[in-house]
């Protein structure tokens, strides 16, 4: 049995906040959006500690700088994603009408080691399986899985492009992604399968400088052709600003600035005829990565070129559907997106299905890594991962330390962020629950005689 949960490819922030946290207002001016958008991120980290260690990257890299992460070897400087989390993997639209899985989310993605990857994927994998309430043996075994899956992507002398046998779960997920239509795209993202924007609590009002810039971007060049890149469309369909608003979404994102861009597509392919379509742009604000730079490697990238040069290298699909932008002051980068982006999350997963997903998304994640290196960097590289193993545990001494003192660190830190973030709104909670019940008119109940 396996429980996995199909969302789309970033959170729509639609969910019912708990009382007693900030209301969002659909009209929240832009010098007032951090500090509500700043609370929801508190109190969605809070929900359960695999939250936190998806929102908490950080925390993570705090360690990573300190003596304890001293175990883990220096692998071969490649770009990396900086934040490969479980949920941070997923299918990803192809221009070309297909569907992969990918890194989905390079917002920390640097040229970095790549051993940061593995840990922090090993972390989120652990995380995944307390939360499900499995042993602590399937945490080892998963270890082992994930490493075993991501060392079959160093096999031989140039990386394999196909990955066969998906596992129960992932096939699920990839069988809808590549059945999603674009009315199911628009459901998700806007509420209705029409294209069409309303503002409340998903969607904010922008000021008028936020709207003309985005206006004055939908009529570049660049932007038309990377609207047009898709299989269906010809390459000189117009492009057309309809709608945009401030995109309430995300955990790590909250806090940064996100919009939502509504595009019409007119493709002229005969004299009397033309066809009207729509698309959904994601413009999202980068800032300098919390991941560290390998020494010697920073290029000196804007936010937003650091994020597309990475997704070109680590999820070919999706760097080619993306572009940059500076804005306002903040460096942009913007993708298309696709029916068949979603993002997958573990929710109450069986020991087989946990262990399994742990090798597919080991094997993804070796292939991006892999395919920078050339011949002997990779036979490097995979011996190193081979080695360093002890009497019972077929897993790199370095990887399972390292995992268990990151397990302790962010269990800790998760029960102090909830005592400083998440206690007020628990007992706000608890008194609405009690008044209302106080508030119901009781019922007699009839004796029997």
């Amino acid at each position: 049995m396996h429980s996995i949960t199909e969302v789309p490819s970033s959170d729509d922030g639609t969910d019912t906040p708990a009382p007693g946290s900030p209301v969002l207002t659909a009209v929240a001016p832009p010098h007032a959006r951090d500090a509500i958008l700043l609370r929801r991120r508190q109190l969605k980290m809070a929900r359960s500690a695999h939250a936190y260690v998806r929102g908490s990257t950080e925390r993570f890299y705090d360690w990573i700088s300190s003596s304890s992460a001293r175990l883990l070897p220096e692998g071969p400087p490649v770009w990396i994603c900086g934040d490969c989390h479980v949920g941070n993997l997923g299918p990803i639209g192809h221009p070309a009408g297909k569907a992969v899985v990918e890194l989905r989310d390079l917002d920390q993605t640097v040229i970095g080691n790549p051993a940061h990857d593995v840990v922090r994927l090993a972390l989120s994998l652990a995380m995944a399986a307390r939360s499900s309430d499995l042993p602590g043996v399937t945490t080892s075994r998963i270890t082992e899985d994930l490493v075993a899956g991501y060392e079959r992507a160093f096999e031989g002398d140039a990386p394999s492009e196909k990955i066969d046998d998906l596992p129960s779960p992932i096939r699920v997920v990839m069988k809808r992604a590549v059945g999603r239509t674009w009315g199911r795209l628009f459901e998700d993202r806007l509420g209705s399968k029409r294209p069409r924007m309303h503002i409340g609590r998903r969607f904010w009002r922008l000021d008028d400088a936020e709207r003309e810039e985005i206006e004055r971007f939908v009529r570049r060049e660049d932007t038309r052709a990377l609207v047009s890149k898709l299989e269906s469309r010809h390459e000189d369909a117009e492009v057309a600003f309809r709608d945009a608003a401030f995109w309430v979404k995300g955990c790590s994102s909250l806090g940064l600035w996100r919009a939502a861009v509504l595009v019409e597509i007119t493709d002229r392919t005969r004299k009397r005829h033309k066809r009207t379509s729509y698309s959904l742009l994601d413009l999202k604000q980068a800032v300098e990565a919390a991941a560290p730079w390998a020494e010697g490697a920073n290029p000196g990238l804007s936010p937003a070129r650091r994020v597309l040069t990475g997704a070109r290298k680590l999820a070919p699909a999706l760097g080619q559907r993306m572009t940059t932008i500076e804005m306002l002051g903040r460096s942009i980068f913007v993708r298309e997106l696709l029916p068949q982006d979603l993002k997958v999350e573990l929710d109450r997963v069986d020991a087989d299905d946990v262990r399994a997903v742990a090798s597919y998304l080991g094997m993804v994640v070796g292939r991006a890594h892999g395919r920078q290196l050339d011949s002997a960097a990779r036979r490097d590289w995979h011996r190193e991962m081979t080695t360093h193993r002890t009497k019972n545990l077929d897993a790199p001494s370095w990887l399972w330390q390292s995992l268990v003192q990151l397990v302790a660190v962010h269990e800790l830190a998760y029960l102090e962020h909830c005592r400083t973030y998440a206690l007020d709104a628990d007992r706000a909670s608890e008194a609405v629950r009690v008044t209302r019940g106080a508030a119901r008119p009781s019922r007699a109940i009839p004796s029997r005689r």
